[in-house]
């Protein structure tokens, strides 16, 4: 089935640019182009689309005010965020928000479409460029750690997750076979009921399991 998508973004050719790659992506079709929050959110509700590409820095209404309103009127639609803001403030802000993903401009071709298709089977995604200054904003902040039914060596394992390290790296640097640290992993997953790394990154920002003494 294809996936249809409304563009969101001021500039017509930013608009024209994502337009054309979108068209080389399979299962893929714009439906509709807006040019600001406000005529996103009645596009959104006229046009019913499944992802919705929003812009943040937009004329009248912006993208995080038509998020928030998003939100509320077309539940069912999913938001990627398409933005040229790096801070990690104003990522954050979107996710919490609702926005299911979070893109720069810049982004190729093939990570636009590795963004789509995460969001759109329900995944969350952020640019690999973006996720490390998040986590840095975070953890100079991050004094308290709240509950979360996780073992200390599960919780080891989560930050080195969340820093980026792959399962063979873990479980060399901790002296673990492969297929504990796997075990592990399936386990934090389940516990938190989450499925993606990048919602896991999430999760330990905002529950302060990442810490400035990690």
């Amino acid at each position: 089935m294809t996936c249809r998508v409304l563009l969101a973004d001021d500039h017509a050719v930013i608009r024209a640019g994502v337009r054309a790659m979108i068209q080389d992506i399979d299962d893929y079709t714009i439906v509709g182009e807006a040019e600001d929050g406000k005529e996103t959110v009645e596009l959104a509700r006229e046009l019913e689309p499944d992802i919705i590409l929003l812009d943040i820095s937009m004329k009248r209404v912006s993208g995080l005010e038509a998020l928030q309103v998003l939100n509320r009127r077309s539940p069912d639609c999913k938001v990627l965020i398409l933005s040229m803001h790096t801070g990690p403030e104003v990522v954050l802000e979107a996710l919490q928000k609702g926005a299911h993903g979070y893109l720069l401009k810049d982004a190729a071709a093939f990570e636009l479409r590795l963004a789509l298709e995460a969001v759109r089977r329900g995944d969350r995604y952020l640019s690999s460029a973006i996720v490390q200054p998040v986590i840095e904003q975070a953890v100079s902040k991050v004094n308290a750690h709240s509950e979360h039914g996780l073992t200390q060596r599960q919780l080891e394992i989560l930050r080195l997750i969340t820093r980026g390290e792959s399962t063979r790296s873990i479980a060399n640097g901790l002296g673990l076979s492969v297929k504990t640290v796997e075990a592990h992993r399936a386990q934090i997953m389940k516990r938190l009921q989450i499925h993606d790394v990048p919602s896991l990154v999430l999760y330990a920002v905002r529950e302060g399991i990442i810490s400035p003494d990690d």
